[in-house]
């Protein structure tokens, strides 16, 4: 081979081995932000089970609330039986 395309040869191998550089730094940067978006889904599912489990404990306290209620209105004869 000569000198000349030799030359362009490895031309073009620093310029694919630089290409391949920088998308394996890019590959490493999404890494890092997709581990970043888990935690932050992990944070945002903990958030909708505590408000999930808030809903269920005033539900249970409304619906205590509503027993005794209609028990009062039976004892006051304010409701038929």
């Amino acid at each position: 081979m000569t000198d000349a395309v030799e030359n362009l040869i490895i031309e073009h191998l620093r310029h694919i081995r630089g290409r391949v550089d920088r998308i394996a730094e890019d590959m490493g940067d999404i890494k890092h932000r997709m581990s970043s978006l888990e935690s932050a889904m992990v944070l945002v599912k903990r958030e909708v089970s505590a408000g999930d489990e808030t809903d269920a404990r005033q539900q249970l306290a409304l619906d205590r609330l509503v027993d005794r209620i209609e028990r009062i209105e039976r004892r006051l004869e304010l409701i038929g039986n």
